[in-house]
Formats: structure tokens, sequence, C-alpha cells
């Protein structure tokens, strides 16, 4: 399991394209969504070798959502071809662009036995 410490600068920026994409949903969804991203890019810079290719926030509950504070202790992500359980806290910018702070601890790998539960796939 790793555990990352809150970021205190500003997470990486993203790029023109994947910001105009976000701008297109609703305040909650681009939150989400950008939250996920960092995630996935928090993960794939950890030394435990994880490459992730999604993130779903939702798989073992509701994540919480606190105007530009979203938690969840029931995501997980796909690396390698598995799915490992996950939890995030993630503080994001008044306009939901922007990552401020990132905590996150990686859990178990989920066993395939319980992936159609989950609505999780190859």
């Amino acid at each position: 399991m790793a555990l990352a410490p809150l970021v205190a600068s500003p997470a990486k920026a993203i790029d023109a394209r994947i910001r105009s994409q976000l701008q297109k949903l609703t305040p909650e969804e681009r939150l989400e969504q950008r939250c996920d991203m960092e995630a996935m890019d928090k993960i794939s810079g950890d030394k435990d070798g994880f490459r992730p290719d999604k993130v779903i926030a939702y798989a073992f509950g509701d994540p919480k959502l606190d105007g530009t504070t979203f938690k969840t202790r029931g995501a997980v992500f796909r690396s390698g071809g598995e799915w490992y359980r996950l939890s995030y806290k993630c503080e994001a910018s008044a306009d939901r662009l922007e990552v401020n702070a990132f905590k996150y601890k990686i859990g178990d790998m989920v066993p395939r036995e319980d992936w159609a539960a989950h609505y999780l796939y190859d």
C-alpha cells in the first residue's frame, strides 16, 4: 500500500484540449473527472510501478462532494489488467480545473470474482 502526502503546490497542469473537454461538463462531473485524472497521474509516478489506465471513483461506495473537495473511499483503478482499491481526497480550484491538493491510498487487488458485482471489466 502506498500513501502520498498532501501536496502543497498546484498539481501538474492539464493541456488545452483536456481543459476544453472538462469545461463542457457540469461542475460536479468536472471535479470527479479532474480528480480521477490526478489519481492516475499520481499513481503512475508512484514507485510501486503501477500504470493505471482507468479510475472509477464510485465502484465500492459513493464519493463525497463538498464544494471543490472530492473524497472517495470506494474508488478503484486498473493497472496491468487488474483492479486495485483506492481512496483519495482531492481539493480543486474554484473552476475545478486545477488540483490544489491530493492525498491517496492504494489498497488491495480486487479479486476477479468480485468484478461483476462492481461493474469492473477487462
